[in-house]
């Protein structure tokens, strides 16, 4: 498949042409007032209102967060509100029209907006007169353009600039890196125009087009701005985020209250039977083995909690995520484990596609995207550093400096597993004592019902799993069962009450991965011997990791104590824990 063919959904559409307009450029340092004489000159107000946006853009606090770095010295960025002084204490035809446009641009300060206003009211005429108009300035129509795949979305404003000019305003949000605004550009055509353009060079059967509220458009493009002013390393292109002021004068007078991007919502019971329909189907059917079923849940976690989040749309650029950056990151497995994933995947896209009804052409596509991805992809998984690919890819791509910080941060996500750094460092290895369930603190009201979740947990240890998790899941029942004892006056089964329990420090100590010389155990495996069938108690375990002072993240479990983990995983982590030291002497 060619770049341009996997581009055509992955990254914003613009027209071939069209009469943009951008800040000036003259050389390397350009003179302000030459900038603004040359947009005053031009009829076509885009030309200041863009340069003006670019340059409160270019101030703009979110513009210049590092997590990583030294922030910039105070006096090397000026403040709105410095900049704003500057162009008070220096009274021309360009300062004057400079501070119009910063008063309507912004528009969510009040107080210096009226300092402006003060101040222009002493100067007499602002010229050009379409300034004075700025305040009527109102957008009339959004429209989306989508793509069946799901990948981004572009919202078109119709809008009239100065109650007489006619501009488009058009927003790529991307899914696949968050939700976020990846560009945004500005055209001097009407909108009606620019949608009549899109549809005649995209002549694509798979777009989607829909009318949005102004109430909804808000929505979308206030979340997506918001996500992509916290995404570091931030996006940049030729006119983002140097149009993002113009966009936010814009959105602050839409109405409030609208419905933004939703998420396909996909629960573990949904999951659980879209796994099943697949492994009855004739593309599943010959995979249904252990492997092939614990690797499609994290299939299935990627497409549904990541990207889109639709596990039955499955595009191209999806695709290239998942193998060069997420699923070698995401999940840790033994290599020949991971290498099944390619041709799972083949077989789940030609299933989930012909669910929904996806062109051929369009599954085409995202199958050779799996072919060309996978040979890297086995590269990737076979590398001894194939763990730490994704940290360090992670840790590049926000420019640290120091090799340390690459080090820390990885000793960092170790130390969450057992409570710290201190506590990491002098982890060993030495099974937990077989030892009896403590019952202090358990309130008499209860102890009935925990006595029969403790006895379901006890047989399960004793028939599928081994004394250390016995202790181990004791542990954890005291500690919800005293924590917050409401979570066993409720109605609910006892056997989903015990699954939960194993199931949460099965998680938490590798049990459903595959790791050599670990007792390895499947979920449907838990369920059956609980008599839960093909059900789900991750909704449940939930409830108890708040109850016990947990966090609820049933993704990564993590229970912040080497007491409540088994020998092997604690070896397991003090391997890890090894290993990136010894990267660090080699570096050093």
């Amino acid at each position: 498949m060619s770049k341009s063919s996997r581009q055509r959904r992955a990254t914003k559409r613009r027209p071939t042409q069209r009469r943009e307009r951008a800040p000036h450029r003259e050389s390397a340092e350009p003179d302000l007032f030459t900038e603004v004489r040359a947009a005053l000159a031009d009829p076509d107000p885009l030309h200041l209102l863009s340069f003006v946006s670019s340059l409160l853009a270019a101030i703009d606090p979110r513009q210049n967060r590092h997590p990583f770095g030294q922030p910039e010295p105070p006096e090397e960025i000026p403040t709105r509100e410095q900049l704003v002084a500057m162009f008070i204490d220096v009274a021309t035809p360009e300062t004057t029209a400079l501070l119009a446009v910063i008063a309507a641009l912004a528009g969510d300060d009040d107080v210096l907006r009226a300092r402006i206003r003060r101040e222009l009211a002493g100067r007499g005429t602002v010229e050009p007169q379409w300034l004075a108009r700025l305040p009527q300035t109102s957008a009339y129509r959004a429209v989306r353009m989508a793509h069946v795949l799901g990948d981004g979305d572009n919202i078109m404003l119709g809008v009239r600039l100065a109650e007489s000019y006619e501009v488009t305003f058009i927003v790529y949000i991307d899914h696949n890196l968050g939700t976020l605004v990846k560009d945004a550009f500005v055209v001097s055509e009407p909108v009606a125009q620019m949608v009549a353009e899109y549809v005649r060079i995209g002549d694509d059967p798979d777009m989607i087009w829909e009318e949005l509220s102004l109430a909804d458009a808000r929505a979308w493009l206030d979340e997506a701005i918001e996500v992509a002013a916290i995404t570091f390393p931030p996006l940049e292109t030729d006119s983002w985020p140097a149009c993002r002021p113009l966009i936010e004068w814009l959105t602050r007078e839409f109405p409030a209250g609208g419905t933004g991007y939703r998420r396909p919502q996909w629960d573990s019971q949904e999951r659980a039977r879209l796994a099943g329909s697949f492994f009855a189907s004739r593309w599943g059917s010959e995979l249904d083995d252990a492997d092939h079923r614990d690797l499609l849940e994290s299939l299935l976690w990627y497409g549904a909690d990541y990207g889109p989040g639709d596990p039955l749309r499955w595009s191209a650029v999806q695709v290239e995520i998942l193998f060069g950056d997420w699923l070698p990151r995401k999940v840790i497995a033994p290599a020949e484990y991971l290498a099944l994933a390619p041709g799972l995947l083949r077989a789940f896209v030609g299933f989930a596609h012909a669910e929904v009804g996806v062109r051929s052409e369009l599954t085409d596509e995202t199958l050779a995207a799996i072919d060309a991805c996978e040979p890297e992809f086995l590269q990737i998984i076979d590398s001894p550093q194939a763990q730490l690919r994704g940290s360090a890819a992670l840790l590049d791509a926000l420019g640290a400096a120091e090799p340390q910080l690459f080090e820390d941060s990885l000793l960092d996500y170790l130390a969450v597993d057992v409570g710290g750094r201190e506590q990491l460092d002098r982890l060993d290895a030495a099974p937990l004592p077989d030892e009896p369930f403590l019952w202090a603190g358990i309130p008499d009201d209860v102890s009935a019902r925990v006595a029969e979740v403790l006895a379901l947990i006890d047989r399960c240890c004793a028939e599928v799993l081994d004394t250390e998790y016995r202790t181990a899941c004791r542990r954890v029942l005291a500690r919800v069962a005293t924590g917050d004892p409401e979570v066993f006056r409720r109605q609910g089964r006892v056997e989903t009450a015990a699954a939960a329990v194993v199931w949460i420090v099965g998680k938490a100590n590798g049990l459903f991965e595959k790791r050599p010389g670990q007792i390895r155990l499947q979920v449907k495996e838990l369920m059956a011997h609980m008599g839960l069938g093909n059900g789900t108690v991750s909704q449940r375990a939930a409830t108890m990791l708040r109850a016990g002072g947990f966090s609820d993240d049933t993704y990564v479990v993590c229970l912040g104590s080497p007491d409540l983990l088994i020998a092997a995983h604690r070896q397991w982590l003090a391997t890890e824990r090894d290993f990136v030291r010894r990267l660090a002497d080699q570096r050093g």
